[in-house]
């Protein structure tokens, strides 16, 4: 037996007992180098030795680096992984405050409150997810870098492209992105509410990279938070409003939390007039567009926007994420 065979054996023992929780009765893994080149390994009572040549030793030397890595803490983590959303562990908390929110069920749009939703994190089911969130509501925020600079036709819109990416340039350094004065942008009926888009300076930085997560960790529990997986959802987050399984958002979602306090918030969310085009009728596929449900906000659909039917099932009125923090 050569010496990467050994080491990646060694590996593969460890690798089961870490990854699935058990040892094998009565057994135990030793391995050890001396400087005659002796490696000791033993399992059930039973011992190997191995005196290296030198060749045996180069190849050891090559392999050991590799079960460093094998036997790494992301997948020795893997036993405390939750093997459903109610199972999964609250390791933290953060919280966002929302303004502009109807304050009655009857959604009078002329009163409003300041309104608080707690969401616990798993951070051992989906830690880099988290991590990204835990900055954005942070007063440094989270650093990223500014996009290369539009190139428009009209020299109107031009100029306007370059005043974005100057601003975001003078701040690409000092100031990461995070979620104050943002947005919940769509609100669709007991699917999804979609809350962190952006705006200003921040339209112009590199959307985070969401990656990893927990597959057994679904949306079938009132109050799941999730992350669209990949780049292309922007900055925000998604919380389910509903308790029945949402096979849409499993796919394209990373859960990393779920709403542990306001979750009365989210049901007047949940129950916010939207836009009245987004309701039956998708005027922007009749013209052969793309159908409302988007992966992030589009420029066309922002507040004050002149397109009419931006289907994007935006709230009539703003709600700002008016302030975020940990607990």
């Amino acid at each position: 037996m050569n010496g990467s065979t050994l080491a990646l054996l060694i590996a593969f023992f460890a690798t089961i007992e870490c990854v699935h929780g058990f040892s094998i009765p009565n057994s135990r893994v030793s391995f050890s180098y001396s400087s005659e080149g002796i490696y000791d390994f033993s399992r059930k009572q039973v011992s190997l030795q191995l005196q290296n040549s030198r060749r045996n030793f180069l190849e050891t030397s090559i392999a050991t680096p590799i079960v460093a890595t094998i036997i790494s803490p992301s997948i020795c983590n893997a036993e405390s992984m939750a093997s459903s959303s109610s199972d999964a562990k609250v390791t933290s908390k953060i919280f966002i405050q929302l303004k502009g929110l109807p304050t009655d069920e009857s959604n009078d749009i002329n009163q409003f409150s300041e309104d608080i939703i707690t969401i616990g994190l798993f951070e051992n089911d989906a830690p880099e997810a988290s991590s990204i969130l835990k900055n954005l509501v942070s007063n440094e925020g989270l650093s990223t870098k500014c996009k290369p600079k539009e190139v428009r036709t009209l020299q109107r819109e031009q100029l306007e492209a370059n005043k974005v990416y100057n601003a975001c340039m003078e701040t690409q350094d000092t100031k990461g992105v995070n979620y104050d004065l943002s947005t919940v942008w769509r609100v669709v009926k007991d699917e999804r509410i979609d809350l962190g888009a952006v705006s200003g300076k921040f339209v112009a930085r590199e959307n985070p990279f969401f990656d990893g997560g927990n597959p057994n960790l679904k949306h079938d529990i009132e109050g799941i938070v999730s992350v669209r997986r990949g780049n292309e959802g922007g900055f925000g987050f998604t919380i389910y409003p509903s308790s029945g399984k949402n096979r849409e958002l499993d796919e394209d979602n990373i859960v990393v939390g779920r709403v542990i306090d306001g979750m009365d918030v989210v049901r007047r969310l949940n129950n916010i007039p939207v836009v009245q085009s987004a309701q039956g009728i998708n005027y922007k596929g009749l013209t052969g567009a793309s159908a409302s449900k988007r992966s992030a906000p589009s420029r066309a659909c922002r507040y004050g926007s002149t397109e009419l039917y931006c289907n994007e099932f935006k709230p009539l009125k703003k709600i700002l994420i008016q302030k975020t923090g940990q607990i």
